[in-house]
C-alpha cells in the first residue's frame, strides 16, 4: 500500500464532472478519481475549513463511529474493476481491524474529518495512476508505457475500458495543477 494525500480536487471544463486527485506522498504519482458533486462539496467543505451549521452526512457518520467506541484507522483506495474504484474504511473497534465496503468519495471525506491516513493499493496506481508533466501539467506516458503490453500486469481488455478514463483525464484543466487553495 502506498500512502496518498489529496492534491486537489477538480471539475472537467467538458462535463463538469468532479475529480479529486490524490497524490503519492513520497513521489509524484497521481490518482485521479471520479465523484458527485455532493462528495466533492463534503470534502472540499472540510478542507477549506468551512463550518457548517448542521452536521453533513459525513459528520453523522464520524460521530455515529465515535459514539459506538471506534476509531476510523485509515481508509484504502482498495480496487480499480471496469472504471470503477473501490475503497476500504479500516475501523478499529475494542483493539480489532474491521473493514467496511465504501465508495471512495465518502472514504476521502470521512478520512479529511478524522484526519486519517488515505492509502491506495499499488495495482491500482498501476492501472490508474498518471505522471504529469512538471512545466505543462499535461499527463506523460511512463517509459514502461511505451513497451508491448503482453508483458504488463494490465490487460489489452482493461485499457480499452481504460481508454474512456484517459480521455477524461486529458480534459481537464490542468494549468494550475500545482497551485495549493488559498
Amino acid at each position: 500500500m502506498i500512502e496518498m494525500t489529496i492534491d486537489s480536487i477538480r471539475v472537467s471544463l467538458m462535463n463538469y464532472q468532479r475529480v479529486v486527485i490524490l497524490k503519492e506522498k513520497m513521489a509524484k504519482r497521481y490518482l485521479p478519481i471520479w465523484i458527485g458533486p455532493s462528495e466533492a462539496d463534503a470534502i472540499a467543505v472540510k478542507l477549506q475549513g468551512v463550518t457548517v451549521p448542521r452536521p453533513l452526512t459525513h459528520d453523522l457518520l464520524g460521530s455515529v463511529i465515535d459514539s459506538l467506541g471506534a476509531a476510523l484507522d485509515s481508509i484504502i483506495v482498495s480496487d480499480l474493476k471496469s472504471d470503477t474504484f473501490y475503497a476500504k474504511i479500516i475501523l478499529n473497534v475494542d483493539g480489532q481491524q474491521v473493514e467496511i465496503d465504501s465508495r471512495p468519495s465518502d472514504a476521502l471525506a470521512l478520512a479529511v474529518r478524522t484526519d486519517a491516513p488515505i492509502f491506495a493499493e499499488e495495482a491500482v496506481l498501476d492501472k490508474a495512476g498518471i505522471l504529469l508533466d512538471e512545466e505543462t501539467g499535461k499527463p506523460v506516458l511512463e517509459e514502461s508505457d511505451e513497451v508491448d503490453t503482453k508483458d504488463k500486469k494490465v490487460s489489452e481488455e482493461e485499457m480499452r475500458k481504460m481508454s474512456a478514463f484517459h480521455d477524461f483525464i486529458n480534459t481537464l484543466d490542468l494549468d494550475d495543477f500545482d497551485k495549493r487553495k488559498s
